[in-house]
């Protein structure tokens, strides 16, 4: 076996390269194993030193020894759970089976240490006398409620039942991931005959012929489920039928078949329910919220139901709408089916707003808007970014670059992104870090952030140009990335995006308000071949666009909310298939009625392979955040500097060192107000 860099790095105290980066290249599936024992080992012998200290229980010698006991064992489960995600082998996801349950052995075996609890729990009792800083006191009281929540207060049995539950779990979970992208990647419509591509724009017909080739078909043209492949084809392409074969096989991803999820489901919201009763919880949904801005299930269940009632008016009209629409245009006698309503959408909108989605590519490439992120970061928070080729990554297309502020010249981290798909990564975007902000081997030291994408690729002739979805998106993860770049915490625990979770998605969703205005476009759309800025008209029809269907697409994010809260809130006894208990909880927020063979809930990988369980209802929570806090910005002025400069004191550098609410009100001088997303989508006429 080659030599191994996470154990060289457990005996040299970091990797000691420029900025510690993570060697990826060296990194070889068969590390990862013994670099975890090892981890545990270490890991295992610091957690003895806090019990055997003979000294009065205090701050540093528990709550600072405790944080920093971990820190080998973080690391090669962030690089190994990172890898799951972006770039996993065959090999690598096998490695699931056993990583998982090992690591959920030590996160059991520290939760429920009795010993360490005691010391925690002393510590705890006398905070109100050790003159600690606001981030210190809630370090420590989210710490102590941790262990609450992991156990530390059941008796021995149930704590026994308690790891096994979180044995079985951890084994679900990355099981559910392998299957969706499995299931992803076993699908591909083959088209042979060109007549069959009509509609479909050149680039979208292009990147078929070259997936084709790739899978050694040259002379067909390769759709798959991937977002890039799929979206096009199902806006623009002519054939219904051939869209309705993709829409299926996208809606019934690792449902039934070789990579079913269905069982996967039902065990882990059992589980899940059966852990949050041990813990005297009346559902994970209950348990889950305890540590949310909605505290509890009827009030994000009042919430979902207060947006339902404008959403749900504004869908069935904008649906009716798409209806006669299609009556106008096709020859097809049959009703519009789901298959249908991207691609009616589509050619609506351009008749309503003389606006095809295709006509923004040409000014949105992806180089362009990669420095145009960039740009909006330095006018709003003084930040600039250079690329270093010389820092090591994990994938060819992966590119990194230095952040620093512009005025003081300080190091503020490394920014890493990835944004094209691969059979090798899941779907979706997603923000991460390969190091948070915070204390780390002795020191306060800078996060490693990443951004990790799934956008249109460059083809033969023409460079990436992204949808305007997908320029949304960037700025969004951007966002994310912006809360961990900016954080200036003390402890790992609390830094960054280390949040509640109905609180993290404000960030990233004020970001992509920028991206609806001309001031902020202006910073980076430019036609890739003629430098010509995005015509003002256009931008006009984007703005206008933007709130086209909104009834949909917040029936939509709705739907999804009340189905993961159901799934969390409903007795296991009472779920018979995950067919017929999805088709029922999504009874008044769905508007067709449910294909059969179909199911979102077997590759709804927010809930059940990621850490949106009883959360999804946040990014709607959030929308009403941000946009209220934008309204604060449209006020004062897109790059006003005091109300930018308050938005990175107070939300993107604070972490989790007070409550969200109260970080809110510092930045907006008062709480939000409800009825801005209302306003912000047009829905105010339909309540």
């Amino acid at each position: 076996m080659s030599q191994n860099p996470f154990l060289t790095a457990f005996e040299n105290k970091g990797f000691h390269s420029p900025d510690e980066v993570i060697p990826f290249p060296s990194i070889k599936v068969e590390h990862y194993l013994p670099a975890l024992e090892k981890s545990m080992q270490l890991a295992r012998t610091n957690i003895a030193a806090i019990k055997a200290n003979k000294a009065e229980p205090g701050f540093e010698n528990v709550m600072e020894a405790l944080e920093t006991s971990t820190e080998a064992f973080d690391l090669v489960t962030n690089v190994y759970f990172n890898m799951f995600s972006a770039e996993a082998s065959a090999e690598l996801q096998a490695l699931a089976a056993e990583i998982s349950p090992k690591a959920t052995e030590l996160q059991s075996e520290i939760s429920l240490d009795e010993e360490i609890f005691k010391k925690i729990k002393a510590v705890y009792d006398k905070r109100a006398s050790l003159k600690l800083s606001q981030e210190q006191m809630q370090m420590l009281e989210k710490s102590y409620k941790n262990f609450v929540r992991n156990g530390a207060l059941l008796d021995g049995e149930k704590k026994e039942k308690l790891k096994a539950i979180d044995q079985e779990l951890s084994l679900l979970n990355p099981k559910f991931s392998e299957n969706v992208l499995k299931a992803t990647n076993a699908y591909t419509l083959w088209i042979d005959n060109a007549k069959d591509l009509a509609g479909l724009p050149e680039g979208a017909v292009e990147a078929a012929a070259l997936e084709a080739e790739k899978k050694g078909q040259k002379g067909k043209w390769a759709f798959t489920l991937q977002a890039p492949s799929f979206l096009p084809f199902m806006q623009y392409a002519e054939n219904r039928e051939l869209r309705q074969q993709l829409w299926t096989a996208y809606s019934s991803r690792a449902f039934k078949g070789e990579f079913d999820n269905s069982d996967v489901v039902v065990k882990t919201v059992a589980l899940r329910d059966e852990r949050a009763k041990l813990l005297g919880f009346a559902s994970h949904a209950d348990f889950v919220l305890e540590e949310r801005m909605a505290k509890t299930p009827a009030q994000v269940f009042a919430f979902l139901n207060q947006l339902m009632l404008p959403s749900k008016k504004a869908a069935e009209k904008d649906l009716a709408e798409l209806r006669e629409f299609k009556k106008s245009i096709s020859t097809d006698a049959g009703d519009l089916q789901p298959w249908d309503t991207a691609f009616y959408s589509e050619k609506l909108k351009e008749k309503k707003y003389q606006f095809n989605e295709e006509e923004l590519r040409p000014y949105f490439q992806l180089e362009k808007v990669v420095a145009g992120v960039f740009e909006h970061a330095r006018q709003l928070y003084g930040l600039t970014f250079k690329k270093r080729p010389d820092v090591p990554v994990y994938h060819p297309e992966v590119e990194v670059f230095e952040v620093r502020d512009e005025s003081s010249g300080d190091y503020v981290g490394l920014f890493y992104t990835d944004f094209f798909p691969r059979e090798t990564k899941r779907g979706g975007a997603w923000m991460t870090v390969f190091r948070e902000q915070g204390l780390w081997l002795g020191q306060v030291r800078r996060p490693h952030v990443s951004i990790v994408c799934n956008f249109t690729k460059p083809t033969t002739t023409k460079p990436s140009l992204l949808t305007y979805d997908e320029v949304q998106t960037l700025f969004h993860e951007f966002g994310h990335a912006l809360h961990g770049l900016l954080s200036q915490c003390q402890y790992r625990s609390v830094a960054g995006t280390n949040v509640y979770w109905d609180f993290v998605e404000l960030p990233s969703q004020i970001m992509e308000n920028w991206v609806r205005e001309k001031e902020g476009l202006d910073l980076f759309a430019a036609h890739y071949q003629t430098g010509a800025k995005i015509p003002a008209d256009l931008v006009e029809k984007i703005k206008r666009a933007n709130k086209f269907q909104s009834g949909l697409m917040s029936l939509r994010q709705v739907n999804f909310a009340m189905l993961d809260m159901k799934w969390h809130s409903t007795p296991p006894a009472q779920i018979k298939d995950i067919s017929s208990f999805e088709e029922q909880a999504t009874k008044d927020t769905r508007l067709f009625p449910v294909v059969a063979g179909t199911n979102s809930s077997a590759a709804f990988s927010h809930i059940f392979a990621g850490g949106y369980s009883a959360g999804y209802y946040s990014y709607k929570w959030a929308e009403v955040l941000d946009a209220d806090a934008f309204e604060y910005f449209l006020d004062e002025g897109l790059f006003n500097a005091e109300v930018s400069g308050k938005f990175k004191k107070f939300v993107l550098s604070r972490g989790g060192t007070e409550h969200p609410m109260e970080l809110y009100k510092k930045f907006r001088g008062r709480e939000p107000d409800p009825n801005a997303l209302l306003r912000r989508d047009g829905l105010t006429d339909v309540q």
